[in-house]
């Protein structure tokens, strides 16, 4: 008789797991380090206010794309989605700012919605659904705003510029979503139903979990986080652009995603690491401006950090 050998996984090295636990903050330290060293005024107040102001709509929009991948999707229409909630806010100011943003946020609900029901309920794959979706709502945003258009209310523009303590309100909206998220996603039912799918599709369906309900809440998140981006983007602005607001952004999004260690196979989510993969991509390309290189540089090294989080994320067998 044959003898049956199972062999086990091998565990991974103490370097590569190190790696992915922790290698965003030690990048994020090492390029503060090198800054301190060697960037003029790096510390001073106004350039921290500064990065961190640029950041926090990539932070608030890589929030909502780290759960979607987390269930192995992805959502490109997020760039669109900021677009339409900028014309949709500005749209509705007439009625004031606060049912401006509560329309804007709509839409961008609404917008997730389309995605997830095409994503979860008729079977299209995320990356179809939500590409049909970023065209679609971008030439919508730019059918109801065509240019930029600027506004003077001061409930918006408070929301963009004022502070409190001294740090500005945006940058504490994303801290604070930041903190929800980590709750919901270690502490919360839904957050464990959503790793679990992105770790095993159909197991989960088998063991009777929500599958179809949770995704579709998953990209209405989305939706929102990213509707909200665009809506303190705009109230920073003081303008509306749909033309250009949130452009690439998705691909910013992705980015930090899978800089912070959350695997592009799903199954595992990083909410801190997401953001520490946001600050660093900020940090980098702001190191390489004040130290006077071109942008295609910018673009070089963020392709090779990539390549570098995709591998340190994959799974060794």
């Amino acid at each position: 008789m044959a003898e049956l050998t199972v062999r086990a996984a091998a565990p991974k090295p103490r370097v590569y797991a190190w790696v992915q636990d922790y290698g965003v903050y030690a990048a994020v330290l090492a390029l503060l380090l090198f800054n301190v060293l060697f960037t003029p005024h790096f510390l001073d107040v106004a350039n921290f206010r500064t990065q961190l102001v640029q950041v926090t709509p990539i932070v608030i929009v890589s929030l909502g794309m780290a759960l979607v991948i987390g269930t192995q999707g992805i959502d490109l229409s997020v760039g669109s989605v900021m677009a339409l909630s900028a014309a949709l806010v500005v749209l509705y100011l007439g009625y004031g700012w606060v049912p401006a943003l509560a329309v804007a946020l709509a839409g961008g609900a609404l917008a997730g919605l389309a995605g997830g029901a095409l994503v979860a309920y008729i079977g299209v794959q995320p990356i179809v659904a939500t590409l049909a979706l970023l065209v679609g709502v971008r030439g919508l945003a730019n059918v109801l705003v065509p240019q930029l258009v600027e506004f003077r209310s001061p409930g918006l523009i408070a929301l963009g510029s004022s502070s409190v303590a001294g740090i500005p309100v945006i940058v504490l909206v994303a801290a604070a979503l930041t903190v929800v998220m980590v709750f919901l996603v270690r502490r919360t039912t839904f957050g464990r139903q959503v790793v679990a799918i992105g770790g095993n599709r159909p197991a989960s369906e088998l063991s009777g979990l929500p599958v179809k309900r949770v995704l579709l809440i998953v990209y209405v998140i989305s939706g929102l986080l990213a509707a909200l981006a665009g809506v303190l983007a705009t109230a920073r602005l003081q303008a509306s652009d749909p033309t250009s607001l949130g452009q690439f952004i998705e691909l910013s999004a992705i980015t930090a995603v899978v800089v912070g260690g959350t695997p592009l196979t799903g199954g595992r989510i990083r909410v801190v690491s997401t953001v520490m993969g946001a600050l660093l991509m900020q940090l980098l390309a702001a190191t390489l401006i004040k130290h006077n290189l071109p942008q295609s540089w910018t673009q070089m090294v963020q392709a090779v950090i990539i390549l570098a989080a995709v591998y340190a994320t994959r799974e060794r067998r």
